[in-house]
């Protein structure tokens, strides 16, 4: 065993280590979200992680990147997404400058042939390197099989893709192979960790699901949200920290168009941070209140709603 595979099985030695690690890189997650992580490396298989936006499904792959000390390769998913963007596809520049060099060198590869039976002959011989690796241009995942001391790949937004791109991805997320026409099967050098998200646009297929651990990952409740914040933006005063959870907890039970995310939490905390603000009052909540809300429905709909909120958050603080 290498010492690079040795530091990382000591890594994921168990699910509490490896909660602790990624805690300690400022991903604050659960005994959920670690096991997931655990099983995904002794077990070689990706992870679908579901959820709603913004509460730290790229996030975990960013952090395992981090915590394996791996790159990460990330496929940003989209509609229309095909093989030639997100595998490979040909250097037809290199391939043109080929072709000419090639009729340069048929002659010379031809001469003194008898007949058109030599001639195919001496062509058939003749080493082929049109379609060949030295051609291709690799995509994410193609980069992802091809790194030899293995990467973390991220398949970011899953279900915004076609139907056709998830069959596409079978035999790379069973496998990890795929199949290239001109060339054949190219395979991992090294067994990638594969992460996979959804914000559950569409609904995956059942072929997608057998292939992949499932994780979903919620809102957190308000102690976990107040350590996120904590380990995030530190800075935040620990009563204002608990002030601007409990309204965001608040917040989440109306009836919003876009309910705000850990990504708003944490903007909201750098917000008031910057405005130098030591506890919640009306008039500030009203006036960074587009920081968390990010539709004018919203907004109105929270409205009538913002004195009793905010003076609960303060009265419980």
């Amino acid at each position: 065993m290498t010492e690079l595979c040795r530091e990382i099985s000591d890594k994921f030695s168990s699910i509490e280590a490896t909660r602790q690690g990624m805690e300690d890189l400022g991903y604050i997650c659960d005994k959920t979200i670690a096991s997931a992580a655990y099983l995904s490396h002794h077990l070689g298989k990706p992870v679908l992680v579901e959820g709603p936006p913004g509460v730290g499904k790229t996030e975990l792959a960013k952090t395992a990147a981090e915590y394996l000390g791996r790159p990460l390769i990330r496929l940003q998913c989209y509609e229309g997404l095909d093989e030639s963007r997100s595998l490979y596809e040909w250097k037809y520049g290199k391939q043109l400058l080929y072709t000419q060099v090639l009729k340069e060198k048929i002659n010379d590869l031809l001469e003194g042939a008898r007949g058109l039976d030599e001639s195919m002959k001496r062509l058939n011989n003749f080493e082929d390197l049109f379609f060949s690796e030295q051609f291709l241009e690799p995509r994410p995942l193609l980069q992802a099989l091809k790194h030899k001391e293995g990467v973390v790949l991220l398949i970011d937004e899953i279900d915004k893709s076609d139907q056709e791109f998830e069959a596409f991805l079978l035999e790379m997320l069973s496998d990890y192979q795929v199949s290239i026409p001109e060339i054949g099967t190219i395979r991992a050098e090294s067994t990638p960790m594969v992460f996979l998200t959804s914000n559950n646009t569409r609904e995956l297929g059942d072929a997608m699901r057998r292939r992949c651990l499932h994780l979903h990952i919620p809102y957190p409740d308000e102690k976990q949200e107040r350590q996120i914040v904590q380990s995030r933006v530190p800075e935040v005063p620990e009563k204002l920290r608990r002030q601007l959870v409990s309204f965001l907890q608040q917040l989440r039970t109306l009836d919003l168009k876009k309910i705000p995310a850990i990504s708003e939490t944490i903007d909201w905390a750098r917000t008031l941070v910057l405005l130098h603000t030591e506890s919640l009052d009306i008039e500030v909540v009203r006036n960074t209140l587009n920081v968390v809300l990010k539709f004018r429905e919203d907004i109105e709909t929270a409205a009538p709603q913002l004195s009793r909120i905010t003076a609960r958050a303060v009265i419980e603080s």
